[in-house]
């Protein structure tokens, strides 16, 4: 149930009572959404093994079109997924760790 005055969302687990930040929770559900896509997990494993890539890494290592590349990344990074860093006329995408892994311990609590 949503608490209005603490914007708290409170779940029972069994026994367990799980507290969850609404605004929190919402963002969680952003970045899941981003991830529940075929091509865009494709695209966060590529990052992890390299690191950082260019959107033209990307689309020609998926052989995909610029602008579909494009596309999947705006999603990854609205969501908070990918960062970006601009070196000259390059942008180089990367995975956000900190981000995962404080969405990864909130599905933890849900499913624990």
């Amino acid at each position: 149930m949503r608490n209005k005055k603490e914007d708290t969302i409170s779940l029972k687990k069994g026994p367990k009572e799980v507290k969850l930040d609404y605004a929190d929770l919402r963002k969680a559900v952003l970045v899941l959404r981003a991830v529940n896509h075929k091509l865009r997990q494709r695209i966060i494993d590529l990052l992890e093994e390299s690191d950082t890539m260019t959107v033209t890494d990307i689309y020609i290592k998926l052989r995909l079109e610029q602008s579909v590349a494009s596309q999947h990344l705006a999603i990854l990074r609205r969501a908070g997924v990918v960062i970006t860093e601009r070196q000259g006329k390059f942008i180089y995408y990367s995975l956000d760790q900190d981000r995962l892994a404080q969405i990864s311990g909130l599905v933890e609590d849900l499913a624990g």
